[in-house]
């Protein structure tokens, strides 16, 4: 429902401030100005129906013919409208929406007033105090020789940290010497990319949905992408058996799907592995997520059903922070080689020292009790969207909340691109789910839906996010 606006006492409890002066030649610029930037500055949103000139003129205390001259003025400049019968409204100008995130958190929140981007965690969270206990205490123990160049794939310390955390945690089969550290899943991409080039790939299988910047990564790689149908049990991988004859490799999110969620189904798994291996193809296997599972155990890696065939990657992103720079590939004995001369003589790329004091925050178990306490907490903000939706918009449903730092709001047919201007109105970061659909991806009916990040703001401005995000749907 459209509202409608005034100044005072209404525009007050809108929160308008039109900051006009109330006398002096420059009055009729004075309001139409104000008029004009609280338009720009999504103050008064498209759609919303102004005071009559009569009533505004009697609010401010100025002559009406000076109000209907300032709206005279901005209808003609096409930020207001003015029909008769339905009085004057702000006009549904287009806006640029802010396009998808990256879950690595390449994009620009300035100007907003709440991010709910997918793929950021909340940074406030970060566990500085133990962090930096951590930090101390693994610099101590360190040799000198843990300040040189080192070892391409890392230091031993944290490939053996990690070797244990993800066979416990994920179900991962993994050898601290097939374990390669890279600065996050984007730079692990741009390895194995230079290494399936090189082999002779040049047809890669992907998701119907997920993330440009990795299918542009690919494609800079020489690598063809191609995505593959989506449907009530995830990804269709048995159509690997019967797509492109040149696919070597396939891209997937099996645990958690990025954007739509769900995990991957059994028979998908098996699918893609059977695919895999008769065919000496590799699965890349993004394991995003994988520690934020709220409803039943965590859904194990899909490396575990065959490690000699999929690359196992995993970051700290989502954990701790993308700012850490800090990621990993579990490799098939088959790859690690190729890997391994692809980053360098040297490990130019990841920061000793957070390598150290990552292995020590491990192995000291601080690693586990912040990613519980996250759990618990990012659980705690799912459900009470799921709350909030039920009682202010209950024709949106959310889904793919089982597990993840995001939900997919499906929306009324037709309406997503109307509910992504009318958040970026109130600068309101959100994504509308069709800008994450491959350029390629088969044909079917649009699905309308926001892909929400409700892991992103920090727990003092959850609440009014939340209260924002209900404001604009349908």
């Amino acid at each position: 429902m459209v509202e409608s606006w005034a100044t005072s006492p209404s525009g007050q409890a809108l929160g308008i401030d039109l900051h006009v002066e109330p006398t002096g030649s420059g009055l009729r610029k004075g309001l139409t100005d104000a008029l004009r930037e609280a338009v720009r500055g999504g103050r008064l949103a498209p759609g919303v129906r102004l005071p009559s000139s009569r009533t505004l003129a009697a609010d401010l205390g100025i002559a009406r013919n000076t109000v209907a001259d300032a709206y005279a003025d901005l209808v003609a400049e096409g930020w207001l409208t003015a029909r008769q019968g339905s009085g004057t409204r702000v006009a549904q100008r287009p806006v640029e929406a802010p396009r998808p995130a990256s879950p690595r958190g390449r994009r620009a929140s300035a100007g907003l007033r709440h991010d709910l981007h997918p793929g950021t965690p909340d940074l406030s969270s970060f566990p500085r105090a133990e962090w930096l206990k951590a930090s101390r205490r693994a610099l101590n123990a360190a040799p000198n020789d843990a300040l040189g160049y080192g070892d391409p794939r890392g230091r031993i310390e944290l490939r053996t940290a990690l070797a244990g955390y993800l066979a416990r945690a994920r179900g991962v089969h993994a050898d601290p010497d097939r374990i390669v550290i890279c600065s996050g899943f984007v730079h692990g991409l741009m390895l194995l990319g230079e290494v399936l080039r090189n082999r002779g790939v040049r047809d890669v299988a992907v998701e119907t949905y997920g993330l440009d910047i990795h299918w542009d990564i690919l494609t800079r790689s020489g690598l063809r992408t191609h995505p593959l149908p989506l449907d009530q049990l995830g990804t269709c991988t048995d159509e690997l058996a019967t797509g492109e004859p040149d696919v070597g490799a396939a891209l997937l999110t099996p645990a958690h799907q990025f954007p739509v969620g769900g995990a991957l189904h059994p028979d998908r798994r098996t699918a893609a592995v059977d695919w895999a291996r008769r065919t000496g193809g590799l699965i890349l296997e993004d394991d995003y997520d994988g520690e934020f599972r709220y409803d039943r155990q965590p859904v194990g890696a899909l490396q575990g059903l065959d490690p000699d065939r999929v690359v196992y990657f995993g970051t700290a992103s989502k954990s701790l922070a993308p700012g850490l720079r800090l990621g990993w590939l579990v490799l098939p004995p088959s790859v690690t080689g190729e890997v391994i001369e692809a980053k360098g003589i040297a490990d130019w790329s990841c920061g000793v020292l957070d390598q150290l004091t990552l292995a020590e925050f491990i192995d000291s178990g601080a690693y586990d009790r912040h990613v519980r306490g996250a759990r618990l907490r990012y659980r705690r903000r799912r459900d009470q969207l799921v709350a909030a939706l039920a009682e202010r918009a209950p024709d949106v449903r959310a889904t793919g909340i089982a597990a993840g730092l995001h939900a997919v709001l499906q929306l009324p047919p037709g309406t997503e691109q109307s509910v992504v201007r009318a958040a970026a109105w109130q600068r309101l970061g959100v994504a509308g789910l069709s800008s994450f659909r491959h350029e390629a991806a088969p044909a079917e009916p649009p699905l309308d839906a926001l892909v929400v990040g409700y892991g992103t703001p920090p727990d003092h401005a959850w609440t009014s996010a939340l209260e924002a995000l209900c404001r604009v749907l349908p």
